[in-house]
């Protein structure tokens, strides 16, 4: 994920959370593949007009949606409906921190940007259709049509996970080699430290 260059899916609703992402009654699996199909679906029934229920947003891979996005409670479920469903990156004023961390786990891109700028979107992209963003990760910034562009943080550590599509685990058994070299000066460590107490004694 360098960067993504995507028709958006507008959500212009704050405090969507977990539940609403993913209901509870799809928690019962432990694999990924397959929550897409269930992403949103009680907002899907409860509004026609819901964007995910209209053809023309099939293909987006960013969500540009208000502030306070993953909130509620700390199901992974829900990341992993939002990836399953194809989606790359969320654009919004504020995340829930629980949701934040776990959509980094899920190579999904989690993107602060003030309110002001998410609204300009909301109001750019209701006058045509196939409003289209880029997102560049490595450049920390994001392109409007109008070629106005917007910088944005991000942990350098996240940054480095989301490129190279590793997590917690991968980027461990890339530090074996230190990790063994720490252990071998600790155990050393212990054994002289031992031998000092036994020989003042």
């Amino acid at each position: 994920m360098k960067e993504i260059k995507s028709q958006i899916l507008p959500l212009p609703y704050e405090d969507i959370n977990t539940d609403l992402i993913i209901p509870a009654k799809y928690l019962t699996t432990v694999v990924k593949h397959g929550l897409g199909e269930h992403l949103f679906t009680d907002m899907r029934k409860m509004d026609p007009a819901f964007p995910m229920n209209q053809k023309k947003y099939d293909q987006a891979k960013i969500i540009v949606t208000r502030r306070n996005f993953g909130c509620g409670s700390s199901r992974e479920h829900a990341a992993w409906s939002i990836v399953d469903k194809g989606i790359r990156v969320i654009i919004a004023p504020s995340f829930a921190d629980i949701f934040y961390s776990n959509a980094i786990k899920n190579h999904l891109l989690p993107v602060v940007l003030d309110a002001e700028i998410i609204e300009h979107i909301f109001a750019a992209e209701k006058q045509g259709a196939g409003y289209t963003i880029d997102v560049d990760l490595v450049g920390q910034k994001i392109t409007l049509p109008d070629e106005t562009s917007y910088s944005f943080e991000i942990n350098g550590y996240d940054k480095h996970a989301l490129i190279n599509e590793i997590d917690n685990l991968d980027h461990l058994l890339t530090q074996l080699e230190k990790i063994k070299a720490f252990d071998e000066r600790h155990r050393a460590r212990i054994f002289l430290d031992t031998k000092a107490l036994y020989q003042n004694h």
